[in-house]
């Protein structure tokens, strides 16, 4: 069993910029396949970014491909997504997720752990 905690959700205007972070429970967690997702307000949750690990394949959504870094620290059970550029639309809750499979999905049905979510709100 995998335990996931978000944080670093916040207000920022347009043009600027957040970290997340996803901290793990488990012994196990370079072994997982780690991913974020986000859900608007009143749309669906969708893809954002996925990480696995040994080779550190990533994955981007293309709303945030060159505005978005994904990476892991796992010496410290740690996957951040470092957020830059944000803009109105950005603004969801986001959640980080883990996949037992070391492939990258982007499919949230493929992942088997999430966290709660943090919320981020990006103002014009």
């Amino acid at each position: 069993q995998v335990q996931l905690v978000e944080s670093g959700g916040g207000l920022v205007q347009a043009g600027g910029s957040l970290r997340l972070s996803c901290a793990a429970s488990g012994r196990t967690f370079s072994s997982y396949t780690m991913g974020w997702f986000r859900q608007p307000p009143g749309k669906e949750r969708e893809f954002v970014a996925a990480i696995r690990w040994p080779s550190n394949n990533i994955y981007y959504a293309d709303s945030v491909e060159g505005r978005f870094a994904i990476s892991r620290d796992n010496a410290k059970n740690t996957v951040y997504l470092q957020m830059n550029s944000l803009k109105p639309e950005d603004t969801a809750v986001y959640s980080c997720a883990a996949r037992i499979p070391r492939t990258i999905a982007t499919i949230r049905r493929e992942y088997d752990y999430w966290g709660q979510g943090t919320q981020v709100t990006v103002s014009s």
